[in-house]
């Protein structure tokens, strides 16, 4: 434990300074266009991108996936995300609290997210390693109550943990773990990859014992395999530097996952993250099936230049980007954004098709059966 803010700084460092995106694979949205509609009809000023999320209003369906904490460095740009969505309407995650409830003089640095932001939907987070190795309901509970967050983040990194130097490595019996939190937990549990999708499987079995909740987190933003190759290179650990190098580019798109993910479980409440990086991503994915999207490295890295005004900058930017795209469909609320024709390339179609998605039926059925927010309350 005297070593995790010391990784927690290793995985700042690195995302700021470092290449860490998946470099030959993409999210596919670009093979995705919302057809643009000349005479749209509707005052850009009126357009409503307005959703309910874990019982609150956000003002857009933008969330700031969990990515730090367990340093004071951390804690700095918890706040600065807290304040920045605090005033936008927006919300947000922090990163794994394991520090914290294995070594409570840390829990500040993820407290301050509540204290930056005290209307803020916040998500608090754990690693599903720590269900295996003995978490249960009461170190849930913990991290829930240390930022009084809104849900809480089972948090799947098995890629990651594959190539970090202290990774932990056993997901025996998760499903099991993660069942009996479901059962017994007052708050939603939300269950989030890190980078490398979730597929159609996956989210069957989580919706099949009780997750309604599910962040995708594909491939083609952030690849903590390839964060780790950087940390396994420099402690001369050449095995698992090696396999990461192979191994960087694995995952599921986030376009590919989110839609596997629609497609399992119609009736819940999806987060499309990984690779988000404009307002026209957002736009995109809530289309195609999203409630909310969320990104994390362009906050990351906007706060590495600008600080504090620079997270808010962005932010807005993402949110006038996504009303912009709304505007130019017709769309003035998410729902009428929702039934917009969407065009995917034909050989995305065909990838899906392979996966057994049926997809005419998807664009004219599946992701239509519920409105944008219809199943993210409590």
């Amino acid at each position: 434990m005297e070593q995790t803010p010391l990784r927690k700084l290793d995985h700042i460092r690195i995302v700021l300074d470092s290449r860490v995106e998946h470099s030959n694979k993409t999210t596919l949205f670009e093979h995705v266009d919302l057809g643009h509609l000349a005479i749209p009809e509707i005052d850009l000023e009126s357009v409503d991108a307005s959703i309910d999320f874990l019982g609150k209003r956000l003002t857009a369906p933008i969330i700031v996936t969990g990515m730090t904490g367990g340093h004071r460095v951390a804690a700095d740009i918890n706040c600065a995300i807290a304040r920045a969505v605090q005033e936008l309407g927006l919300a947000m995650g922090v990163g794994s609290q394991r520090a914290a409830i294995e070594k409570p003089e840390l829990s500040w640095t993820f407290r301050v997210a509540r204290e930056c932001g005290p209307d803020v939907p916040l998500i608090a987070n754990i690693g599903a390693p720590q269900l295996v190795s003995g978490y249960g309901v009461a170190e849930i509970r913990k991290a829930i109550e240390m930022i009084d967050a809104d849900a809480i983040a089972i948090h799947l990194n098995a890629g990651q943990e594959a190539f970090q130097p202290e990774g932990d490595t056993n997901y025996r019996g998760v499903l099991e773990k993660i069942s009996n939190l479901v059962s017994e937990l007052e708050k939603p549990i939300i269950v989030k990859e890190t980078g490398h999708g979730l597929s159609y499987e996956a989210v069957l079995a989580l919706r099949s014992i009780g997750v309604r909740f599910f962040d995708v987190s594909g491939a083609g933003g952030t690849s903590w395999i390839r964060v780790e190759m950087y940390r396994a290179r420099a402690k001369n650990i050449d095995k698992l530097a090696r396999g990461a190098n192979v191994f960087k580019d694995w995952g599921i798109p986030t376009l590919q996952s989110l839609i596997e993910s629609r497609w399992a479980a119609p009736d819940a409440c999806i987060i499309a993250s990984g690779g988000i990086r404009t307002g026209l991503d957002a736009a995109k994915a809530v289309a195609l099936g999203a409630d909310i999207v969320g990104m994390a490295l362009p906050v990351m890295r906007a706060y590495g230049a600008k600080g504090a005004e620079g997270v808010k900058e962005l932010l807005e930017q993402v949110v006038f980007e996504l009303r912009a795209a709304m505007f130019l469909t017709g769309a003035s609320s998410l729902r009428e954004l929702r039934r917009k024709t969407v065009r995917i390339d034909p050989v995305i179609r065909q990838q899906l098709e392979l996966r057994g998605i049926d997809t005419e039926l998807y664009l004219r059925g599946t992701r239509l059966l519920v409105e944008p927010g219809q199943n993210c309350s409590p």
